[in-house]
């Protein structure tokens, strides 16, 4: 045998909470199951899981007598920490890639590729096998069972069984797993002092934003189970982003479409004196998202784009979590977006600086909103 196929899932709910890992391993054509392994871990965050079910892949995969390995996995923080492409910062997750690599280091090559959760269907199903017998066992109070391993005969690989749907907060019906926003808004700038518009320009942050910043690093920090974060383009965002991100030991990814709305000619005016320069578009412009500021952009051409970032977002991360870091009329238009609702609420809902607000997404269409302009860390 030289090159095998080796894909591997892990899991959490609650993140932290009852968590296992699944993994399996094919020949070369993807075509056979040669082996598979999955265990209740007990409680531990998804990230954890995910690299303990590679470890147990590629161990498989070893004992196989394989000497190449394809990895595929729908876990991007692992697949671009073991591809060497991010560092690995967090202290958890230092020791498990080292016992990660020092698996790989038995291979000739070893190739990590990341797909999407509908193709990871199979470690998928086993991992949640693994995390209903955690979830079993810290409810009993005992030990989470011994890890599942067995080579599998060609023709013979049993079916798993599927795990059920998980339905939705409140009563819409919805089911799967959700992919989790956490809605993040930037700190304080100069022009937010001013309580000016502040659109496409540029400000820093101030000494209170980066403060913000920190005291939202740690709550979200501390919270783990992050997959990813993804910024406005914007600096204040950025440097938002950044201070989480570290705490996370992820890196940034920038989505443009996360910007905040163009105010044209209106950015760096105050609310009366955008008022006083247009007073006819300015006055229209509060009850109609349709109107544009003069050379700006509608609140209706901002919800079209955020409905695209939406469907990137659970396109890449389904079933994950992600903290977003945006603007207020974004973070808006998500919580819109989530609750299904009318336009009314970009002009009745408040958003503080450096808020946390969490909707999710669910892979039938339904989605719900957990948390709304929370700034308890701050």
């Amino acid at each position: 045998m030289t090159r095998v196929v080796v894909e591997a899932d892990g899991g959490s709910r609650g993140n932290p909470g009852p968590a296992g890992y699944g993994a399996v391993v094919f020949d070369g054509d993807h075509r056979t199951v040669l082996a598979e392994r999955h265990a209740s871990i007990g409680r531990a965050t998804n990230n954890v899981a995910e690299y303990r079910g590679l470890i147990a892949g590629l161990t498989a995969a070893a004992e196989l007598g394989a000497d190449e390995a394809d990895v595929r996995m729908d876990s991007k923080l692992v697949v671009e920490q073991m591809s060497g492409r991010w560092k690995v910062k967090h202290p958890d997750m230092i020791p498990l890639a080292a016992a990660a690599r020092d698996v790989a280091s038995r291979f000739r090559r070893v190739e990590y590729t990341w797909i999407p959760r509908a193709e990871n269907a199979y470690a998928d199903r086993l991992a949640n096998v693994a995390m209903d017998a955690a979830a079993e066992a810290l409810v009993a109070g005992t030990d989470a069972p011994a890890a599942a391993e067995s080579p599998v005969p060609a023709e013979s690989s049993p079916p798993v069984p599927a795990t059920p749907a998980t339905p939705s907060p409140g009563w819409t019906g919805a089911t799967g797993s959700p992919t989790r926003l956490l809605l993040l808004r930037h700190g304080q700038t100069p022009l937010s002092v001013e309580r000016r518009y502040s659109g496409r320009g540029n400000p820093p942050l101030t000494e209170l934003g980066r403060d913000q910043a920190t005291a939202a690093a740690r709550r979200i920090g501390a919270r783990g189970g992050v997959a990813a974060v993804v910024s406005s383009p914007l600096g204040r965002t950025r440097e938002t982003a950044t201070a989480v991100a570290d705490a996370l030991d992820l890196p940034v990814t920038v989505h443009s479409g996360l910007i905040e709305t163009d105010f044209g000619q209106w950015e760096g005016l105050t609310f009366g004196e955008a008022a006083e320069r247009d007073p006819d578009i300015h006055r229209a412009w509060l009850g109609d998202t349709s109107v544009r500021p003069p050379g700006g952009e509608s609140f209706d051409e901002v919800h079209a784009r955020i409905v695209g970032v939406r469907d990137d977002l659970v396109a890449e991360f389904g079933g994950a979590t992600v903290l977003v870091v945006s603007h207020v009329t974004p973070i808006k238009t998500f919580l819109r977006l989530a609750l299904d609702s009318g336009p009314s609420l970009l002009y009745r809902l408040h958003l503080d600086l450096a808020s946390l607000s969490i909707a999710e997404f669910y892979p039938d269409g339904g989605s719900s909103v957990r948390l709304v302009n929370d700034t308890s860390h701050l």
